[in-house]
């Protein structure tokens, strides 16, 4: 009997790999290194993707736990580290998926600061663009809310802070669904109640780098979740 390879357990697909790098669709709630606060034979990203390929590998940016998609990670240090400077430079393009609270304006721009980590109280300037894809009238009703709208959006983060996705949609009320951080909790235990969602809706769409070796531009995509349609066809108002 053949042996299960971890990204066959965790399901992890494979976008893209050669000897320098790999690109992976992230799992929704698999931290994508390890940290303090889990335990020892806890799952995480770097550590399923080295044991599966049987050598080290390091995480180039963030991607939190509870956001799926579109990660690139690296088998040197050295391809690590340049991948890491255009992100500092902003030459790499990043694109999300989310669904919010409210009727979203067709497309805007956030530009305010945001807290650079959790229970930090220093802020950072931060931009975010976004434009929406879909409008959805529902029947949920709460507190002064009345028939909410749910909004698609395509978000394009120019910055790279902590959370800053999650932090300047909430800041503008409009709550990516499912943040149990920044988000509407009412609005989430509704969901999950009536239909059982509880990941966060966010998800990482498409990533686009110069590869550090060959020079070459590369663009890699991953389809949004099934449960992210899912959602907005049983909530939508009959």
């Amino acid at each position: 009997m053949r042996t299960l390879l971890f990204s066959e357990i965790m399901d992890i697909p494979t976008i893209y790999k050669d000897e320098h790098l790999i690109v992976v669709n992230k799992p929704v709630d698999l931290p994508v290194h390890k940290n303090d606060f889990m335990p020892n034979d806890a799952p995480y990203l770097t550590k399923l993707i080295g044991n599966e390929y049987d050598q080290w590998v390091h995480n180039v940016h963030r991607l939190d736990s509870k956001t799926s998609g579109v990660i690139v990670l690296a088998f040197s240090k050295e391809v690590a580290h340049e991948l890491a400077l255009q992100f500092e430079r902003k030459e790499v393009d990043k694109q999300y998926a989310a669904i919010v609270l409210g009727e979203l304006p067709e497309e805007g721009v956030f530009d305010e600061k945001v807290v650079v980590k959790k229970k930090s109280k220093f802020k950072k300037n931060a931009l975010t663009r976004y434009k929406r894809e879909r409008l959805v009238q529902t029947n949920i009703s709460y507190k002064e809310h009345t028939n909410v709208c749910l909004s698609l959006a395509q978000v394009f983060p120019e910055t790279g802070r902590w959370h800053q996705i999650r932090q300047h949609f909430a800041k503008n009320r409009h709550d990516i669904v499912g943040d149990s951080h920044h988000g509407d909790f009412t609005l989430n235990k509704l969901i999950t109640a009536e239909w059982g969602f509880r990941r966060l809706m966010l998800h990482a769409s498409k990533l686009s780098f110069t590869h550090p070796v060959s020079g070459e531009r590369l663009t890699f995509e991953a389809d949004l979740p099934g449960d992210f349609d899912q959602l907005l066809q049983v909530v939508a108002a009959k």
